[in-house]
């Protein structure tokens, strides 16, 4: 059987990478998209050895980039350019970027496009880079191009872990505290997304897929379950000070427009609402649902905590 071949944006990113190693695991063809500056070694230390050089602002290096042969199958995008983790990513990139990288995939008729988007997004106007995405998913369908969208929730493990060293700490932090959230770990994110694009059936293309954990979790319930994990009391602490939230971070949001989005997005989780509503979907597609206990054991394994 021949190989899916599969474009990856954003392939340097910490999401990125995983999603190129569930990919290889599959036995999928991995063609990384890159900027003309961006580093490969890590990526050819996976294995990687198609790349294509594109910019999600210059629609004509889209156009030549997903034009290379051989046809891709899918295009996954994980790219979020309000994080600025990138040199060069802009909150621009998730709006008119992600509009150039859909034309671009319409134009070279590549027939399935996997979007990383998230929970809820769209009944979240009020938080600029989540509703964004909800954006693209309509730009999406009103383009016509096939696509899935997989809307993940928090994740426990973020590009700048701050959880691994507080847990060795005995302290979890909570993001916001006594509020559930819904969660994910980015290998399983990586995983779903892999399979969207190699092997999920076209009837599950035009919809999105709320994507984590079997249950929302609370700084309480992740405490606990380090705590037996790891054999030793993990206790939960707010990851911000209750000053930095009522005070700093409203005064300074009006200077700082990236600064203003994560106190938004913080003030809209406070409202409850950041969950999966439909976690059967989740199951129908990708079987059966990780649950808090089990993913914070793999986690601690994983990074090498037990």
């Amino acid at each position: 059987m021949k190989k899916k071949i599969v474009i990856v944006v954003g392939a340097t990113g910490a999401l990125g990478m995983e999603i190129v190693k569930a990919l290889i695991a599959r036995g999928a063809s991995v063609r990384a998209m890159l900027r003309p500056t961006s580093n490969r070694s890590k990526l050819e230390k996976l294995g990687v050895s198609d790349f294509v050089t594109g910019d999600m602002m210059d629609p004509a290096s889209l156009n030549l980039a997903l034009a290379a042969g051989p046809g891709a199958d899918a295009v996954i995008a994980s790219a979020a350019g309000y994080t600025g983790h990138t040199k060069g990513d802009t909150a621009k990139t998730d709006t008119q970027g992600y509009k150039n990288l859909v034309d671009a995939v319409k134009v070279a008729g590549i027939p399935r496009f996997v979007l990383i988007s998230i929970l809820e997004c769209d009944k979240a106007a009020e938080v600029p880079h989540f509703y964004h995405k909800h954006l693209v998913e309509k730009y999406l369908a009103e383009k016509g191009q096939p696509f899935i969208a997989l809307r993940a929730g928090a994740f426990l493990d973020q590009t700048k872990d701050f959880v691994f060293t507080k847990v060795q700490k005995g302290i979890f932090p909570e993001l916001v505290p006594g509020v559930a959230l819904g969660m994910i770990y980015t290998p399983d994110l990586a995983k779903y997304a892999a399979i969207a694009a190699t092997s999920l059936p076209e009837s599950s293309l035009g919809s999105t897929v709320d994507v984590g954990w079997k249950t929302p979790a609370t700084g309480h319930s992740l405490a606990k379950a380090f705590s037996e994990v790891l054999g030793k009391n993990v206790v939960p602490k707010p990851a911000f000070p209750p000053v930095a939230t009522n005070i700093v971070m409203p005064v300074a949001s009006h200077f700082n427009q990236g600064l203003k989005d994560i106190y938004l997005m913080y003030k809209w989780i406070q409202k409850g609402m950041y969950t999966s509503k439909n976690p059967e979907k989740q199951m129908e597609l990708f079987g059966e649902l990780p649950t808090l206990e089990e993913t914070v054991k793999r986690y601690c394994n994983d990074k090498g905590l037990v």
